[in-house]
């Protein structure tokens, strides 16, 4: 049952969710090559080209209610879009100042909040001529919370994730010397909150959209309860959004080192404690999806997200291997077939 699910699941994402991504992406493509500021069209092109996947995988939750929501699909490529875009504009023009960092990370908020309110992203930030692409974006997202019958009851969770990750992104791309202390002592306001992780993997957690993408899906629901909320949120916070991100860090260790980015992983001791703490959020994640309806579209989810990590090619380094085969050890059959089936698809640049 959990293999047929899985795989009518994953035949609707990849024939029916990634072609209507394809169509979005290349909206919003067409807008960012007309941009004026070339700074700002090459970040907002290149942003979009380079992380195709990150919409692709975060549009899975199109498919929560079996039908393929086509609206959704249209909020989550433009918040993450706006995510990526951001990602950017922090991380690949030599700016290095918070207060600009924050402002933009308005157009994350606002996403998040059906009024009509749009901060000046580009007050503090030293290029502005956007010629309307991220406002453009902002209300695309707003549009669809609007239509939403029980946004009400997610609207304050969302808003929650919301500052926490336009706070960890902004703090994680100040200057070098300045940057650590940062978010340590930002993730330390919060600890007390969350028991056993660390203020690394907090902010790890900070740093995914899934849990935003998934309480808009719920909000379909007239008849959404805030407990399903609640139970929700203490599934994917921290522990599905840690996870998905730790996975990201772990894939990208090497290249970050090289570059000098900032990656949450490479504050483990050594091999051992990292994939000690990735099985550690692997089973929180499940254990925690479990009581939740629809407790298999989860599952799908977190196992998902292994086979789309663990078979990207920056796994083929020896220690990546060896953490990745013990891993998927550890995972269920239903896991490994799903890598296999990924696998498949990176060698027909299907998932890229």
């Amino acid at each position: 049952m959990k293999l047929m699910y899985q795989s009518k699941i994953i035949f609707k994402f990849v024939k029916k969710v990634f072609p209507q991504v394809k169509k979005e992406l290349s909206y919003w493509n067409t807008k960012a090559t007309r941009i004026p500021d070339k700074v700002l069209s090459h970040q907002a092109t290149s942003s979009i080209q380079k992380k195709t996947f990150h919409a692709q995988g975060g549009c899975i939750y199109s498919l929560y209610y079996d039908d393929i929501d086509k609206e959704l699909i249209r909020f989550i490529v433009a918040l993450q879009t706006i995510s990526d875009y951001l990602d950017n504009l922090c991380d690949r023009v030599g700016v290095e100042n918070e207060k600009s960092f924050l402002q933009l990370h308005y157009a994350i908020t606002d996403s998040l909040t059906p009024n009509d309110i749009f901060h000046d992203y580009y007050k503090h930030y030293p290029y502005k001529e956007d010629g309307g692409y991220l406002y453009s974006l902002v209300k695309t997202c707003k549009h669809y919370l609007n239509i939403l019958p029980s946004f009400h009851l997610v609207q304050r969770d969302l808003l929650f994730l919301g500052k926490l990750y336009s706070e960890m992104q902004s703090y994680k791309h100040i200057e070098k010397n300045k940057r650590e202390k940062a978010l340590a002592d930002w993730a330390n306001t919060y600890l007390s909150l969350y028991k056993n992780i660390s203020a690394w993997e907090f902010s790890a957690s900070s740093g995914s959209t899934l849990g935003m993408f998934l309480l808009c899906t719920l909000s379909r629901d007239k008849n959404l309860d805030k407990n399903t909320v609640e139970k929700v949120m203490n599934a994917y916070f921290p522990y599905i959004c840690g996870l998905h991100i730790l996975l990201d860090y772990f894939i990208d260790e090497r290249e970050d080192l090289d570059t000098g980015d900032l990656n949450f992983v490479s504050y483990y001791k050594n091999p051992q404690e990292k994939e000690k703490r990735l099985l550690y959020f692997l089973k929180q994640s499940l254990n925690k999806v479990l009581p939740l309806q629809n407790s298999l579209f989860h599952i799908t989810v977190i196992e998902g997200l292994l086979s789309m990590y663990l078979s990207d090619p920056k796994t083929n380094f020896e220690t990546e291997k060896n953490i990745s085969i013990k891993i998927l050890k550890n995972s269920s059959y239903t896991t490994n077939i799903l890598y296999t089936a990924c696998k498949s698809l990176r060698n027909k640049k299907v998932i890229k």
